[in-house]
């Protein structure tokens, strides 16, 4: 994928200039090269801060993914007015800690943003992760509320179901997007982890996504590829997902799961948090028919700190 050429057209669109929306284009063989043996980390501990330093030491830490003066996008689940302790968004310590490694590693930016179901000021205040965010009163981070108007229509050349929607400006210029979502259960797609997560940064009519809902995901991760995934499961919610409500629903655990693969990383937890079969989800099987990582845990090498 040529992405020099691609933000151009993304550019020329926003100014106007261009009439085409931008098409994002995906070379089949750098990513097969991406998923033949990737990397995971599992790491367990109720120090969440130090829990997100240790969860990427296996993979190089966070320089691997973070270089100075970029600009870095933090994409967690903020998709609920819930308090933290329920489970239906990211825990905001996750967050926090992910964010200020991104700084200490010279990040010239740092975005925390998602599209939440209901009113945005609730979730963002109620789920603890604007205040988290804005704790650290460091002024190359913050979590604002997302501009309509920044919404761009993406030409989906890759997609089976899905060919054209529209993908959130700031996460498709990020020099690096960190994915952070919650495991939870889910009504209509079983479970969403990674690669549901991306539901936060698209627009318009969402609800059209529901048809064919698992093909329409993995078709929208052709786009937006993260370069590295933290899925929280400090605590997991085993039913009533995603919304949940309760204490009952949930199970603490303490696990972060890292991995630069966002399928493999869904497999994984998929399998060893829920106890189902990851081409169970129809998310993490279609992605893994496009290419978009390794389905096959026994070609994944996973280390646990």
């Amino acid at each position: 994928m040529d992405r020099r050429n691609f933000l151009r057209d993304v550019t020329l669109w926003s100014a106007g200039i261009a009439a085409a929306a931008p098409v994002f284009h995906i070379d089949p063989a750098a990513l097969a090269a991406e998923s033949a043996s990737p990397v995971l980390a599992v790491a367990k501990g109720k120090d969440y801060a130090a829990l997100v330093a240790k969860v990427l030491e296996p993979l190089g830490g966070i320089a691997a993914f973070v270089k100075k003066g970029e600009k870095v996008v933090v994409k967690p689940n903020i998709g609920f007015d819930r308090k933290p302790e329920l489970g239906a968004t990211t825990n905001p310590e996750v967050v926090k800690a992910i964010c200020k490694l991104a700084l200490d590693a010279g990040a010239a930016q740092v975005l925390v943003f998602d599209a939440p179901t209901g009113d945005e000021r609730r979730c963002y205040a109620g789920s603890g992760i604007k205040a988290a965010v804005e704790s650290l009163g460091d002024s190359r981070l913050s979590c604002p509320y997302m501009d309509i108007r920044r919404f761009i229509p993406i030409d989906i050349k890759k997609g089976k179901s899905l060919k054209k929607f529209d993908f959130y400006k700031d996460a498709i210029e990020a020099d690096t997007y960190i994915n952070v979502p919650i495991a939870k259960t889910h009504g209509s797609a079983k479970l969403t982890l990674g690669l549901k997560n991306i539901m936060g940064v698209l627009g318009g009519k969402r609800a059209v996504l529901h048809w064919s809902l698992g093909q329409r995901i993995a078709d929208c991760n052709t786009v937006i590829r993260p370069k590295l995934n933290i899925i929280d499961a400090t605590r997991v919610m085993f039913r009533n997902g995603p919304s949940g409500g309760a204490l009952e629903d949930l199970k603490v655990m303490d696990t972060l799961i890292a991995s630069a693969d966002i399928v493999a990383a869904d497999a994984y937890a998929t399998r060893n948090l829920f106890g189902m079969a990851p081409a169970d989800v129809d998310a993490t099987k279609f992605a893994a028919e496009l290419g978009l990582g390794q389905i096959d845990l026994a070609k994944v090498k996973v280390i646990k700190v």
